[in-house]
Formats: structure tokens, C-alpha cells, sequence
């Protein structure tokens, strides 16, 4: 007799500026096969000053304290009974970024009413993706790795080496580090040492993706700390199960291997080999799938606007990374709200962010330019924005923001063009992620910069995705 398959499955995204959480439920009626039964989003504002004792300029850090709140939060507002359902966690998260604990006192179980639920215990700040603490000099002096990809500032390991040169004692304080989201996997399993997808060891850099293994000798040749780094497993693979109870999850709950935000989205959205996703959150990814078969070039080319990424079963995804996406409308605003409070005005964030979008969607066109790139590029580190065409007439608050919109897409297809991706045999673009589902003006200047048919998803994506690895991993259960 065929054995029942578990049908409910829980995804969390573990992301910038929020936790995501959806409970998803197989269902073989419905055209995408599966339905979500309930999914929820809290804000983390878990930016952090710099922890190591040595200066840190540009340092980017999250407490990750307030991130494990928001993740308590996301979980306490999900209909219990749906939980009790739950035969698998599916996990992703913020790529590139790093954190450090001590094993077996990574966390603490403790009950908050009538859940279980773990706190941070002997843990570091995450130092995240979007951390500017490696100079390009810096980074100039880092051995070259055996990988196809180069390593960039806010990648695990050029973090680590940093750390290493300025802040040796930081290091010795701690024997475990992961990501984000890996930290969480290890806590719910309580795993004796972390494990990584490949796709997030990719993201650390000094990872060869054709031989799964991390370049260990070019590193400990250069005196870093290799006992850090992860064991390292295929994504949709099983880490472990769940050692206590979680709320309503029942204690020996199957937990995936931590998945890579980019591929959970695409996940949950690519429906065809030829859709092209555009998934604009905090930053922005314009990827498509390479055919099977497909191997990068062996040496890494850090001056190439699209990297290829690890995906499942051993394929990549093409993968134009912009630094420069829904951070950018975010500095925008600050700079507006400043303003006003330098001239003795007070004005909420969600007004501004409401009344500049319709602004811009009353102003359908403006010959004012803005090149966005206030955080520079990988390819381009050094590159700064700017803003050129300047007339007296294009100076209204539409006019600023919709070419602040267009700027941030026209970057984007400057790294990735649409002939590009016609040429790949792409057909269909498929927009996600917060930045998009809530703007507009974004969705019309992809539509007008990419021709294709588009359709966009929702602000949950990455947590469905994580969701459905996980649910289609139970479909054929093998222990981990």
C-alpha cells in the first residue's frame, strides 16, 4: 500500500529587513498543486553598530536577537492548528552574510506561555550581505579562489578574513558559523556542527561548486580559520529534526538544509524553463535557468555583471545581483524625512513611501536621469550614483521618483539585458519580492524595460519556496 504523504509543510524566509512565514498544503486540484493555508511577515529593524572591537568602516550588522523575535513573532501569528499539521521546515534566508556561535551554546529553550521557543544564547552579530568593511584593496590582497566565482565585500569569507586581520581575538571567542538561516537549522536540530546548502556556501565565496568542497588548502595556506566552515549538503536535503517542540510543531519535525533567499524565490515562481524571475526586495536578482549540462568558466571574473549560482540537481541559475534595489527608495526617503525634520516638520515613513509612489504613477514620463547606485555594484565597487538632465520642470516629487524607479530597473537591465535574455530562449518574466508587490511605478518600468509578458507573485515567495523544497523532499521521504 502507498505510504501517505505528508501535505503541510512550513517555509520561513529569513530576510533584510523582515521574517517571512507561510504554511503551505499540497493540493492536487489546484493548477500550481499546492494552496497556501496561511503566511505572515514581521519587520525585524534589527540593524546593529559594529560588534568586533576594531574599527569597521561601512560595517553592516544585525543583532540577531531582534531577528529571532521577529521569527518568534511570524510563528505565534500562524493559526496553531495549521502548525500542529506541519511534517517538514523548509528554511531560507540572506545570502553571503555570516554570524558565529559556541557549539551547544548557540541557544536556550525556554517557554513563553504556552510555547516553546529558543533565545540567542552565546551568539555574534550577523554581519550582512550589504556589509563595506572590504576595500577593494582589501580584497586585492586575498588569495585568488579555485572557484568560478569571485568574492566580493559581505561575503562570508572575505568577512572572516577581515576579522582575522583586525580583530583576531573576535574570532577565538566562537568554533561554529553559518548564515542566518543556517544558525536557525543548526538551533531547531540541535546539530553538533552547522550544515550549508551548497548554494549558500557558494554565496561565502572560496567554494568550488563542481567538486562540493570548500577551497580548504588555498585558505589554511593563508591562516584562516577553516574549523568555521560548515559541513556542506545538497539543498533540498534533510539537516535533521527538530530536537524539542516548537510551538505547535511536534518535536522530531524534519527541517531542510537552509536554501539561498535567490533560489527559494525562483523556486516558488519559475513555472518554465524559459520564465526569467525578477525578485526586488531590499536588492535586486534578475535570474534564468542555464540547460542542464551547463558548467561556468573555471576562473572567477569579477568585472562580469551576471555570476552563476548553484540551483538543485546540480544546475545554475544566471544571476545579474544589483546591490541597488528597494534600499535605494528606502535611502530616498530618509533623505526626504531628514529634510522635513530639519525644517521643523514631522511625516510618517508609510506616508512618504504612499505619497511619492503616487506621485510618480500621475507622472507617466520625465527626461530626468538618475543612475542609483549609491552602494556601488560587485562589478563595480567604486561606482557611486548621479543625477544628470536636470531641468527646472522635472523637479517635482513625481518626476524625482519615478526616474529614481526607472533608474533602479534601467541599472538592472544594464547588467542583464532584455536581448540577453531572449537569446537564452526566455519567454516570460515572473516579477516577486516586497520592493515590486507594493510599488506601482516598478512594475511599469520593468514592463516597459523587459517586453515580456509579465506576471508578478507575492511578498512571501521565498518563504512558499522554502516550503515547497521541503513538501516535494517529503513526497519522497528518506531519512537524514
Amino acid at each position: 500500500m502507498a505510504m501517505a504523504t505528508p501535505s503541510v509543510t512550513l517555509g520561513i524566509d529569513l530576510g533584510t529587513t523582515s521574517v517571512k512565514a507561510a504554511v503551505v498544503e499540497a493540493a492536487p486540484g489546484h493548477p500550481s498543486g499546492f494552496v497556501v493555508l496561511a503566511s505572515c511577515v514581521r519587520a525585524t529593524r534589527a540593524e546593529a553598530a559594529a560588534q568586533s572591537a576594531a574599527t569597521a568602516p561601512q560595517a553592516q550588522e544585525q543583532d540577531v536577537s531582534r531577528i529571532i523575535q521577529a521569527l518568534n513573532e511570524c510563528l505565534a501569528a500562524l493559526p496553531q492548528q495549521a502548525l500542529r499539521k506541519v511534517c517538514g521546515i523548509g528554511v531560507s534566508g540572506q545570502m553571503h552574510g555570516v554570524m558565529f556561535w559556541k557549539t551547544g551554546q548557540g541557544c536556550e529553550w525556554t517557554e513563553r506561555g504556552a510555547a516553546h521557543v529558543f533565545q540567542p544564547g552565546a551568539v555574534s552579530q550577523l554581519v550582512t550581505w550589504q556589509d563595506g568593511r572590504c576595500s577593494s584593496e582589501f580584497l586585492a590582497s586575498l588569495p585568488q579562489p579555485e572557484s568560478h566565482l569571485s568574492v566580493a565585500t559581505g561575503f562570508g569569507c572575505a568577512t572572516i578574513f577581515w576579522l582575522l586581520k583586525n580583530s583576531p581575538e573576535f574570532l577565538k571567542s566562537y568554533d561554529a558559523a553559518g548564515t542566518i538561516h543556517d544558525y536557525v537549522v543548526a538551533m531547531l536540530c540541535g546539530l553538533p556542527r552547522p550544515l550549508m546548502s551548497d548554494q549558500n556556501a557558494a554565496s561565502w565565496g572560496y567554494f568550488n561548486t563542481r567538486s562540493q568542497t570548500w577551497n580548504v588548502e588555498i585558505l589554511r595556506a593563508s591562516g584562516f580559520p577553516v574549523h568555521l566552515l560548515p559541513d556542506v549538503a545538497q539543498p533540498a536535503s534533510v539537516a535533521g529534526r527538530t530536537s524539542q517542540a516548537w510551538f505547535e510543531i511536534p518535536q522530531g519535525t524534519q527541517v531542510g538544509v537552509a536554501l539561498g533567499d535567490l533560489q527559494a524565490s525562483v523556486y516558488s515562481c519559475m513555472a518554465q524553463r524559459t520564465d526569467a524571475v525578477l525578485n526586488m526586495s531590499t536588492s535586486v536578482q534578475l535570474v534564468a535557468a542555464m540547460p542542464s549540462g551547463f558548467q561556468p568558466a573555471q576562473t572567477p571574473d569579477p568585472a562580469a555583471p551576471v555570476a552563476y549560482f548553484p540551483y538543485f540537481d546540480r544546475t545554475y541559475l544566471a544571476v545579474a545581483a544589483s546591490l541597488n534595489g528597494g534600499n535605494v527608495l528606502a535611502t530616498f526617503v530618509h533623505m526626504l524625512i531628514q529634510w522635513m525634520a530639519d525644517l521643523g516638520l514631522e511625516i510618517e515613513e508609510s506616508t512618504v513611501y504612499s505619497r511619492m509612489i503616487q506621485a510618480a504613477a500621475q507622472q507617466r514620463d520625465t527626461c530626468l536621469t538618475i543612475t542609483p547606485t549609491v552602494l556601488g555594484e560587485r562589478h563595480l565597487p567604486d561606482q557611486l550614483a548621479s543625477v544628470t538632465r536636470i531641468s527646472s520642470s522635472d523637479l517635482s516629487l513625481g518626476h524625482v521618483t519615478r526616474a529614481l524607479c526607472r533608474g533602479i530597473v534601467q541599472n538592472l537591465h544594464s547588467m542583464l539585458p532584455f536581448q540577453q535574455l531572449k537569446e537564452w530562449g526566455v519567454e516570460r518574466m515572473v516579477g516577486s519580492g516586497s520592493a515590486l508587490s507594493r510599488n506601482e511605478v516598478l512594475k511599469q518600468e520593468v514592463q516597459r524595460a523587459f517586453p515580456f509578458p509579465v506576471s508578478f507573485g507575492q511578498d512571501v515567495d521565498a518563504a512558499v519556496g522554502a516550503a515547497l523544497v521541503m513538501f516535494q523532499r517529503n513526497l519522497n521521504p528518506k531519512e537524514p
